[in-house]
């Protein structure tokens, strides 16, 4: 969860007090709802978020807030949405990137496309994520990307925030962020807008999103050849981070690769069926289904 930025806390200003109780029910709630865990902490981040919120509905306090919420699930998932959203950026923790490339990719190029490449970013916040997989993919110029477009690729986009999911689906990011691409790939998957970039439609049309809560039933049918599940389950307990690593594995292909964030680490059962292969990333064995 971010740090608090200028607009949170100009947010404070005026705002409705939150007290000890009802910042222990919100928590209960979003934990009820999406498995997270709040930490004290965040007392001043929350009430930063939710008074924006309380003034839309015209709420005088939290309590009454908090009613709603119980009673209403559309409010639920705004109040999810409002607590969930991260910060991300393009090519973030370039090593996984890399790895995929170096090692992943060589193994899946032969591939006929009856044999699809199926990928999860799923905690895909805005989409920078899986858009820098989509443009490690396709490579830094228009030979590299034959293979992808003669293959069947396929990037799956989930996150909690249907906001996230629509900026997904958008594609459309500021200026300031055209930096974090490495100018070749700037180059070739990116176009130029009024107020910023948008990702060329060739990388866009590998990508599905959709809203997906990850402690509900997933709607995959076939396993994946990589998961990207990074810097989310910082925030579980380690009862959730257990069942999640462990539905996880269960969801990759034999012999695909699992990358999650760069504070985290396999320490449930999980790690006892993958095989590390580097800072923060894992390969399924070959011979295990």
């Amino acid at each position: 969860m971010n740090q608090l930025t200028p607009f949170d806390r100009d947010a404070l200003w005026g705002g409705a007090a939150l007290s000890d109780a009802e910042f222990r029910e919100i928590a209960a709630l979003l934990h009820q709802e999406a498995r997270i865990t709040l930490a004290p902490q965040k007392v001043t981040l929350v009430r930063s978020r939710l008074s924006r919120r309380l003034r839309e509905k015209a709420l005088a306090n939290f309590g009454d807030y908090i009613a709603l919420v119980r009673r209403d699930a559309g409010e639920r998932r705004q109040m999810v949405d409002l607590l969930t959203t991260n910060h991300t950026h393009f090519f973030r923790e370039q090593h996984h990137f890399n790895h995929m490339k170096n090692e992943m990719m060589p193994l899946w190029r032969g591939r006929s496309s009856r044999e699809p490449v199926r990928i999860w970013s799923s905690a895909s916040s805005s989409g920078e994520e899986v858009y820098t997989i989509a443009m490690t993919l396709l490579g830094q110029d228009v030979r590299e990307a034959q293979w992808a477009r003669g293959a069947n690729v396929q990037l799956f986009a989930t996150d909690i925030s249907s906001e996230m999911v629509a900026a997904v689906r958008r594609a459309e990011y500021p200026k300031g962020h055209h930096e974090q691409i490495p100018q070749p790939w700037r180059k070739l998957w990116t176009k130029e807008t009024r107020d910023g970039f948008t990702i060329a439609q060739e990388a866009r049309n590998l990508v599905t999103a959709s809203q997906l809560n990850l402690f509900e039933r997933w709607p995959w049918r076939h396993p994946f050849e990589a998961i990207f599940c990074r810097n989310v389950m910082i925030y579980f307990n380690e009862e959730a981070k257990a069942e999640l690593e462990m539905r996880l594995v269960g969801q990759l292909a034999p012999g695909g690769a699992l990358y999650i964030g760069h504070s985290e680490r396999l320490l449930s059962k999980a790690k006892d069926f993958m095989i590390p292969c580097g800072h923060t990333m894992y390969r399924k064995p070959e011979d295990m289904r």
